[in-house]
């Protein structure tokens, strides 16, 4: 039960935070059309990336498919994370960009692990194959 409700709680924190930027991502708000030209590339990658992180978001909160999106969401997060310790930084504003990144990507580690039964190829990962 408590497994469960920790569980949702990341989802939806998770969920919350990449649906709230892809505002930013799909409008193309200043803000997030530099950190993409810095980083090479906008507008594609901008988009690519936001469409990206709404599949994840809708991933994380379907039950059967959380595995999935903590997945999609833990790669595509260590890249921003990644993005920050190369080319953008965490000064400034880019701080609080850096930590929501870090955050999003532990959130989908943690709920990952929480949900290893869900994926397909868990013998791989040496994961017990009857949780």
């Amino acid at each position: 039960m408590a497994k469960n409700r920790i569980s949702w709680a990341l989802r939806l924190l998770a969920a919350a935070i990449l649906l709230q930027t892809l505002y930013f991502k799909f409008t193309a708000a200043p803000e997030s059309v530099e950190i993409f030209t810095i980083l090479g590339m906008e507008p594609h990658g901008r988009i690519f990336i936001g469409v990206f992180e709404l599949i994840t978001a809708i991933l994380l909160i379907i039950p059967r498919s959380t595995a999935h999106g903590a997945l999609l969401g833990a790669g595509i997060m260590s890249g921003a994370v990644l993005g920050h310790i190369t080319k953008l930084g965490f000064s400034g504003p880019m701080f609080s960009l850096g930590l929501l990144a870090i955050l999003v990507l532990v959130c989908c580690l943690i709920v990952l692990f929480l949900h290893r039964n869900q994926l397909p190829f868990r013998r791989f990962l040496f994961l017990p194959q009857n949780p």
